[in-house]
């Protein structure tokens, strides 16, 4: 079955640098994301309850987005992705995630990613 592509946008109230370094680096993905983050060159090793899952860093833009490709994933053109969005007029600053799910795993997916941004939130005293 075909995966399909999916965005989450989440108003965060965050400076750039500090949401960006949550976004990106091991340590910050440590604290919301997964239980525990490793980064061997540009392949991180999430770990959630002793199961591990490993992702390669595809694409990377300083302050505006992130995109990972999991390893096992046999689409190639599927990835996750973090970007930062700031409105010109009110400075509000948005996290689109960007995401690819079965059909009918879409809303499960989507329900999880809330679940995680509300973890971000909560760290960023957001």
């Amino acid at each position: 079955m075909m995966k399909e592509k999916y965005q989450l946008e989440f108003n965060i109230n965050s400076s750039h640098k500090v949401l960006f370094n949550r976004l990106s680096t091991a340590g910050g993905l440590n604290e919301w994301f997964a239980d525990n983050v490793r980064v061997q060159g540009k392949v991180y090793t999430f770990e959630w309850s002793g199961t591990e899952q490993q992702a390669e860093m595809v694409n990377r833009k300083d302050m505006k987005y992130v995109r990972f490709h999991w390893l096992d994933d046999d689409d190639d053109n599927s990835y996750f992705e973090f970007k930062l969005n700031v409105d010109e007029l009110t400075g509000d600053m948005a996290l689109i995630v960007t995401d690819f799910a079965e059909p009918d795993e879409i809303q499960d997916a989507k329900e999880l990613w809330e679940s995680q941004v509300s973890e971000l939130r909560h760290i960023l005293g957001s």
